[in-house]
């Protein structure tokens, strides 16, 4: 049992939960009532780590066919036999019944709208069948992250909810558009859909720098709009100083340094963000 759990940990990044986690951390800190306490920090967490975990759990097993054809992904868990595709949907199972439970206890709200944001970060697992707008779909699902950090600690709806929402989705969608570089030859064997699948590399990366921009700005403007200080925008600028790197990593015939740009500087985007706004509350 151990085992197998520790495969499963293994094939879903769990460690990667950081792209997330501080982005709910950020919007719960953005709603700008009271300091949440340690209390609703724990249950952000937990539901946090249950919706990532059965996202890519669920990921990994609808794409296991494609997967054991991927010269890139032939030897992840489930191709190669490691883990039974009963186990996952038992762990997909228990994923979702731990976010399903953090939210109740956060608020009615939470709880209410916690189908709707689980059938979404699910739904993406088949986007890339039939659009090649699949990244700006995950970087919808990763959006709902600080609108869910923010609605933890209000449990009421607003328009403000919704203020790092756009510059998160843009983001993700840049990163992501980077990381389809990767399997460009494949996906257009498989009939799967991707920007650089659709349009090469040399024109998914420019499409990423602009989406990258485009991001930067929405995180300035949301700035503007919650009426943030210093603290938050030398944040932003840290943000921008981060994709510019990250874009300096990558060329459209060099791609070996992909990884660092898609892991290490991504988790540093969002740490940066969510430490900008942190900063913003306590000075």
């Amino acid at each position: 049992m151990k085992r197998r759990i520790a495969v499963i940990l293994e094939m879903i990044k769990f460690e990667h939960t950081l792209f997330a986690l501080p982005l709910a951390f950020a919007g719960a800190l953005a709603a700008r009532e009271t300091f949440p306490d340690l209390k609703t920090w724990f249950l952000v967490l937990l539901a946090m780590v249950g919706a990532r975990s059965a996202a890519m759990a669920f990921n990994r097993l609808v794409d296991a066919r494609f997967d054991a054809r991927n010269p890139r992904t032939k030897d992840r868990a489930i191709p190669l036999g490691l883990v039974s595709s009963r186990s996952v949907l038992v762990f997909i199972a228990v994923s979702c019944v731990l976010f399903f439970s953090a939210a109740a206890l956060l608020n009615p709200l939470c709880l209410l709208l916690s189908p709707l944001a689980l059938c979404l970060i699910l739904a993406y697992s088949f986007t890339k069948r039939f659009t090649a707008l699949c990244h700006l779909f995950l970087g919808l699902c990763l959006s709902v992250a600080p609108v869910g950090g923010w609605l933890a600690v209000t449990g009421e709806w607003t328009p403000a909810a919704l203020s790092l929402a756009p510059g998160v989705m843009l983001w993700v969608a840049g990163f992501d558009v980077l990381y389809a570089c990767l399997d460009m030859e494949f996906d257009r064997a498989a009939g799967l859909h991707s920007i650089p699948a659709f349009l090469g590399r040399e024109k998914g990366l420019f499409l990423a720098r602009l989406l990258h921009g485009s991001a930067w700005a929405c995180f300035v403007a949301a700035g503007r709009f919650l009426n943030m200080g210093l603290p938050y925008y030398l944040g932003v600028a840290a943000v921008g100083g981060l994709l510019i790197y990250e874009h300096s990593l990558v060329r459209p015939k060099d791609l070996r340094r992909l990884d660092k740009a898609f892991f290490t500087v991504n988790s540093w985007v969002s740490v940066t963000l969510f430490l900008g706004v942190l900063a913003d509350r306590l000075f």
